[in-house]
């Protein structure tokens, strides 16, 4: 099953869509916006922070097995950006929005974060694609 798959690809495509997170969430992007759809305060969100290494680990440890398994069914539908792109609309997104309704968090937080999701996939399927 994963026989094909380049790991050293799906280690960068990992790499480069978990620090895509740093910027997405930085103040530079999103941070404000997602805080405050939220309901947190900058002094709120600092004190998460302090306590998130194992959090950081399980994110890393899902974007990499998103990465393995881009990898690994990417090949048999050609491209893979496409491909990557239609899997998050037709999963991702439409899991992400049914959550955001939901828990009745503003929508502006899930289009953030979906927005995250949907660039990280292209970024992941472009790094694999170039390895593959």
């Amino acid at each position: 099953m994963f026989g094909d798959v380049n790991f050293l690809a799906v280690g960068i495509a990992a790499v480069l869509a978990f620090a895509l997170g740093a910027l997405w969430y930085s103040a530079v992007l999103f941070a404000k916006p997602w805080m405050a759809g939220l309901g947190y305060t900058e002094e709120r969100f600092k004190e998460m922070q302090a306590g998130m290494g194992l959090t950081y680990a399980i994110s890393f440890l899902c974007w990499l097995v998103m990465a393995t398994v881009l990898a690994s069914i990417a090949p048999h539908f050609g491209d893979g950006v496409h491909m990557g792109l239609m899997l998050w609309l037709g999963f991702g997104a439409t899991v992400g929005l049914t959550n955001n309704r939901f828990s009745g968090t503003p929508i502006v937080v899930w289009i953030i974060d979906a927005g995250y999701q949907a660039v990280s996939v292209a970024i992941m399927a472009v790094v694999l694609g170039l390895w593959t």
